[in-house]
């Protein structure tokens, strides 16, 4: 969608020159959002949401400001406003992993399958206001109601003090960095990468798909269908009980995406395809809600918010780099090579999935709920990554 933005508000962008500056841009920002995304969440961890959050939306909000004036080159520009850009969805998935906590734990993947919809509701409205507001003649108001969403939204979340998670001390963050280097975590930001190329190339695909048909209107059906099949597989996952292991319920999500991306490779008409991406959208929301789920198991409070933009921050950088590659697949073999590199994603994340069954449990303790966050509890329990059942 960012480079739909900026070409709508750069009239001369048409030119292949001029496309060529909107995807450099697009790239600064992409680059710029995943570096510093989990240096703001690190900042967060250490000094709270009601202090940090504030701060990275000022800048946010004069970095576009920056942008729409004009007065820095774009690609400056770009940059400025990507690594300025708070990552709303990873301070509210710390804050449900704190209000969830001890007896409630069990209630995680609801919460984060409330996430996911509320995600795939906005990744469907975004692009169309956005696409709206340019053929209206006015790019920079789309720019603008990005901006102010963003800003609204981040104040109105860090006003809400009640649900912060609580700050942890000195002394557990001195040595939490280091379980961010952990298979297990790692893991997760591996799936978060490869789930990003599967977008990234998905996306792509399907728009040279409708074109290579004659019809470039009918990308828009196809998108929607995929949507909406992963709005009701989010919502259906999370009002169902959630038995046995996080890692398997992943690596079964895996397969089935695997298993539903195939026949793209070599589908041509348009209602199989159609049927197919809609399998893909059911798969999905299963794989971001354990993927958070075993993240938020993986890593101690201390680097929590952190360990989220990581993963967000690869998932960014899989898109980028997969829409990037699979539009010069595109161009030389056509849909269906594009439709190969998301496929071949889809492998890729069975196959890490799959290894995670052997990972061990990293069994790390979590802080109290906030409102019980006053004094250090010796008897604490902590969770079993694979099962959410507390252990001694």
């Amino acid at each position: 969608m960012a480079d739909r933005v900026w070409s709508e508000r750069r009239p001369d962008l048409e030119s292949r020159s001029g496309r060529l500056t909107a995807g450099l841009v697009t790239g600064g920002f992409a680059v710029a959002d995943a570096v510093a995304g989990p240096q703001i969440g690190r900042l967060v961890d250490r000094f709270g949401q009601a202090r940090v959050l504030p701060c990275a939306l000022g800048a946010h909000a004069g970095a576009v400001a920056l942008l729409l004036a004009g007065a820095v080159p774009d690609l400056v520009a770009g940059v400025l406003v990507g690594a300025t850009l708070p990552q709303l969805s990873a301070l509210s998935a710390a804050r449900w992993s704190a209000l969830l906590s001890g007896e409630r734990a069990a209630a995680l993947p609801t919460a984060f399958a409330l996430e996911a919809l509320a995600n795939g509701v906005s990744y469907m409205a975004g692009p169309a206001l956005v696409s709206v507001l340019g053929a209206a003649g006015r790019p920079g108001a789309g720019v603008l109601l990005a901006a102010a969403l963003v800003v609204v939204g981040g104040l109105a979340l860090a006003a809400q003090r009640r649900t912060m998670p609580p700050l942890t001390g000195p002394a557990e963050r001195r040595h939490a960095g280091r379980a961010l280097l952990r298979s297990a975590f790692l893991r997760q930001v591996a799936l978060g990468l490869t789930l990003g190329v599967f977008f990234g190339a998905m996306q792509v695909s399907v728009a040279a798909y409708a074109v290579e048909r004659g019809t470039p209107d009918a990308a828009a059906l196809l998108y929607f269908a995929s949507n909406c099949t992963n709005l009701v597989g989010g919502w259906a996952y999370g009002a169902w009980r959630h038995g046995g292991s996080p890692r398997r319920h992943q690596a079964a999500a895996a397969a089935c995406l695997t298993l539903a991306s195939l026949p793209l490779t070599f589908l041509d008409a348009p209602l199989a395809v159609g049927a197919t991406l809609a399998l893909t959208g059911l798969a999905v929301p299963v794989l971001l809600i354990r993927t958070s789920v075993l993240t938020e198991s993986s890593v101690p409070r201390a680097v929590l918010t952190q360990a989220f933009t990581w993963g967000n921050s690869a998932s960014a950088a899989g898109i980028a780099g997969a829409a990037a590659v699979a539009g010069r697949v595109v161009d030389a073999g056509g849909a269906h090579g594009g439709f190969g590199i998301a496929a071949g994603a889809a492998v890729v994340m069975t196959v890490l999935a799959l290894g995670g069954l052997r990972d061990s449990s990293p069994n790390m303790p979590k802080s109290p709920a906030p409102a019980e966050a006053t004094a250090p509890n010796p008897s604490a329990t902590r969770r079993d990554s694979s099962t959410n059942r507390k252990v001694p």
